[in-house]
């Protein structure tokens, strides 16, 4: 049985390293108070691994609560509440993390925003709100942290994409901006290579978080079951799962590939539905 936290592995791969996280808050699960989500936990995991963290999120309260999860374990941690979509909002969150912390090595741009209607129901004022929070904004961040990574030396740049940029079914709005983020990664792993800084995307499958319990919960849903979209891999997968493959992408082990869309979907995009 997967259980909803993993200990730290107690290497620190990503000592003296900086990193920034978007999207680092978590919901509370009504069902499961020890569920986190993804951002939280790459944060926490990036922390245990060495890393100072720059914990970004536009609520004020989950953004400081995964701070100080951080710095109950022993790590460094600062929190950045604002919107992400806001003019200079990408300058600021790399301005915070240089203040706080000297350097930027790691950003890891998480946050995402969905649009709910349908495609023909779909307005172009919610398109565009969905592709500002999860293609321009990430676009903008990066461009905002690259002088100061290239500066330190290198750094890695993860993007958290979705299988649903890759497989149906999705609404339109959120697979056609997370797709964008591949058409970045490869633009910029070539453009950047020769400077140290590495560009990558895991696109996660069905995840168990608080905002799929929740929203599972409120459907009636059974969240552990995806039904026809359950990964060939017969267990359920959660956010550390993620976490650990973008530990992995920030450090050094990780030094050799850029330019890659790692699924960490359990297989479920081998198959065609």
């Amino acid at each position: 049985m997967i259980q909803p936290d993993r200990a730290a592995s107690g290497r620190e791969r990503l000592a003296d390293r900086v990193a920034i996280v978007t999207g680092a808050g978590s919901k509370t699960s009504e069902a499961d108070a020890a569920l986190v989500g993804t951002g939280k936990a790459i944060a926490i995991q990036l922390a245990r691994e060495g890393a100072s963290v720059l914990v970004v999120d536009r609520h004020e309260d989950r953004a400081a609560a995964t701070s100080q999860r951080i710095v109950d374990e022993g790590g460094k941690a600062a929190s950045l509440v604002l919107e992400l979509t806001e003019a200079g909002a990408s300058q600021q969150i790399a301005d915070a993390a240089v203040e706080q912390f000297g350097r930027i090595d790691i950003l890891v741009a998480n946050a995402a925003g969905y649009a709910s209607h349908s495609f023909l129901e779909t307005t172009q004022e919610e398109l565009e709100q969905t592709i500002a929070v999860n293609l321009v904004a990430p676009f903008m961040q990066t461009q905002a942290v690259i002088p100061a990574m290239i500066a330190a030396g290198g750094g890695s740049v993860i993007y958290i994409s979705s299988i649903l940029a890759m497989r149906g079914p999705a609404m339109a709005p959120y697979a056609a901006s997370k797709a964008g983020l591949m058409g970045l990664v490869t633009s910029l792993a070539s453009t950047f290579g020769a400077q140290g800084v590495r560009f990558n995307c895991v696109a996660p499958g069905l995840v168990d978080t608080p905002i799929r319990r929740n929203l599972s919960a409120r459907r009636g849903i059974d969240s552990s079951d995806g039904g026809k979209y359950a990964p060939p891999l017969a267990i359920a997968a959660d956010a550390w799962d993620v976490a650990h493959i973008a530990a992995f992408l920030a450090s050094d082990e990780g030094r050799y590939i850029s330019g890659v869309l790692l699924p960490v979907d359990g297989a479920t995009t081998t198959r065609m539905f």
